[in-house]
């Protein structure tokens, strides 16, 4: 199988990591007008699923490092199966909480507070069960990035807002994301192996983690789904036969690479913990959230009728999370 020998490679392969987890949700903003995100949910986790057996059965499968992708899958234990599909449980359970946050308080918004929270429990978490790295220069650029989140905040409280309900309710739903979204990738990278290229027998090789994670979250939709279908955060119940019936090849075609566009990034992420190690490939790849700021600012502009100061406020932001992922970066090799 392909195996990341490289700490320059695993940071290329975690910056594009981080555009992709920064930029999947705008295929939900696409298809919004027309396709409920429950709908859209079902095809996204399609798309995630279908990368990774690609991958499994191409990078997965050839070489003459670790184990193939099918004679790995054949030796794991049940410990470690149970761990990656809990990881995708946990994942499914904390992204569409952050999907239901994106579709009430924006991207602006959802991103920065949902993931920069993950960020910080994330690299933390994994830093403990596997401390690679300077853990100074580690947790002084995470704590850059808390201080990006709560600017942030204090940007999004300038927005003028229809209901403070329904301000309070997209803060909520980005707050819980965040905190079930940090532990995730623990469950995962607790089922893999420290050495990819010789793996231990009965641990997951990556690619084979990475099919029984997409598992895990597309079979937990059947509960979680169906749970949002007929009780909605907002706006009115979704019939589930409206997938088939109300449905168009272009809509669960952009659903689909929406599905892809992430899992590209996971992918990418967890080849690279081999080199960069859990914390730090996990701290940098959740630097989506600067990515999912900037498509929000500019590109989406849901920041456009915010009052005078408001620019600054972000601009501030955006500075505090590229120092803070720099020094992510950095804290490997000092």
């Amino acid at each position: 199988m392909f195996v990341v020998e490289s700490y320059f490679v695993a940071v290329v392969m975690c910056i594009i990591t981080m555009i992709c987890w920064g930029s999947w949700a705008n295929t939900q903003k696409l298809a919004s007008k027309e396709w409920k995100f429950q709908l859209f949910y079902w095809d996204y986790s399609i798309g995630v699923l279908l990368l990774t057996l690609i991958l499994a059965f191409t990078l997965g499968s050839i070489g003459t490092q670790g184990r193939g992708f099918l004679n790995d899958l054949s030796m794991a234990k049940s410990a470690n199966i149970w761990s990656a599909l809990l990881g995708g449980i946990v994942f499914n359970f904390a992204n569409i909480l952050l999907v239901a946050a994106i579709d009430i308080a924006g991207m602006a918004v959802a991103f920065p507070i949902g993931i920069g929270l993950a960020l910080v429990i994330g690299v933390i978490t994994n830093y403990v069960a596997a401390p690679i790295g300077n853990p100074i220069i580690l947790f002084i650029g995470v704590a850059f990035v808390v201080l990006a989140i709560i600017i942030d905040a204090m940007a999004y409280g300038k927005l003028p807002s229809s209901t403070e309900k329904s301000k309070l309710k997209g803060l909520v739903l980005s707050i819980i994301a965040g905190i079930a979204m940090g532990f995730f990738y623990r469950f995962v990278a607790a089922s893999m192996a420290t050495d990819f290229a010789n793996p231990a027998v009965g641990k997951l090789t990556p690619y084979s983690a990475l099919i029984i994670f997409s598992v895990g979250l597309l079979i937990s939709n059947i509960v979680f789904v169906t749970i949002i279908m007929f009780k909605p955060f907002s706006g009115d119940k979704v019939a589930p036969l409206d997938y088939f019936k109300k449905g168009n090849p272009k809509l669960h075609l952009i659903g689909i690479i929406g599905g892809v566009i992430w899992s590209i990034g996971m992918s990418l992420s967890i080849l690279a913990t081999g080199e960069a190690g859990f914390a730090i490939s996990y701290g940098l790849g959740q630097g989506a959230t600067m990515v999912a700021a900037f498509w929000g600012v500019y590109i989406w502009k849901e920041f456009k009728d915010a009052p005078t100061g408001t620019n600054k406020l972000l601009n501030i932001m955006f500075a505090l999370f590229i120092i803070g992922l720099v020094m992510i970066i950095v804290a490997r090799v000092v």
